[in-house]
């Protein structure tokens, strides 16, 4: 597979977000990873192999729901925008003014963009913020322990399916929050908004594998695969 460097029509802000050579050496590992397109959207290979991140996250899971649960929303999105105005357009653009569409593209196309954020988000640790990132999340929450203790406990305490965030707001200052099934933070019907950062999937299918009914115990295990290099990139980009 040739190397990519952006994936076309999912950006940060303004860039894309980076796949790069992980992506390609994931693909390598395990042939089912792979990259659809239509048109502007594509359906990109998972960044590592599906056990790359045990003991935290295992590879059953991470098959499952890579290979069913996003799949199955990217080709719900390409169906539902087929032959639209909307294929011509960059998923952001699609989600930012979501609330002209319809519930199946708000929940596909929500679907499609959050998981390419929490896979890209996610990678073999240990890693630590920047030290620019470190003291903002310091500035914001007081410590970078207390900020991982309130994005944790808007995972937890999200009720029924949905995602928690860290996120950067339209006046540059970070803030944590959570998001309904598959909305999210660029979303215009959010009531939390900004450029995402970081993201946790806490939907059932994100855990209950390994983990069954302890959310609690999934989302400590994340912060022990949390690719900190992306969430800085995503930080510089978009300030």
């Amino acid at each position: 597979m040739e190397r990519r460097k952006f994936v076309k029509s999912v950006g940060v802000g303004a860039a894309a977000l980076y796949l790069g050579d992980k992506a390609a050496a994931g693909a390598n590992l395990n042939n089912s990873f792979s990259e659809e397109s239509s048109r502007g959207l594509i359906f990109p290979a998972l960044p590592y192999a599906y056990d790359a991140l045990e003991p935290y996250i295992d590879a059953r899971t991470m098959e499952i729901h890579y290979d069913r649960h996003h799949r199955t929303y990217y080709n719900n999105l390409v169906n539902a925008i087929k032959g639209t105005p909307l294929e011509s357009m960059t998923i952001e653009n699609i989600l930012k003014n979501i609330s002209g569409q319809t519930d199946t593209i708000r929940n596909n196309g929500g679907g499609y963009y959050n998981h390419i954020l929490y896979w890209n988000n996610l990678a073999k640790g240990p890693s630590s913020p920047s030290s620019d990132l470190k003291k903002a999340l310091e500035s914001a929450f007081g410590s970078f322990d207390k900020f991982k203790e309130v994005f944790s406990n808007s995972a937890k305490t999200r009720f029924g399916s949905g995602w928690a965030w860290l996120y950067l707001t339209a006046d540059k200052k970070l803030a944590t929050g959570s998001t309904p099934n598959q909305d999210n933070t660029i979303m215009d019907i959010s009531l939390v908004k900004g450029v995402p950062l970081l993201t946790i999937d806490v939907w059932e299918h994100a855990y209950y594998l390994k983990y069954q009914n302890k959310r609690a115990d999934y989302i400590e295990a994340f912060w022990n695969v949390v690719n900190w290099e992306e969430v800085d990139k995503r930080y510089e980009q978009a300030l």
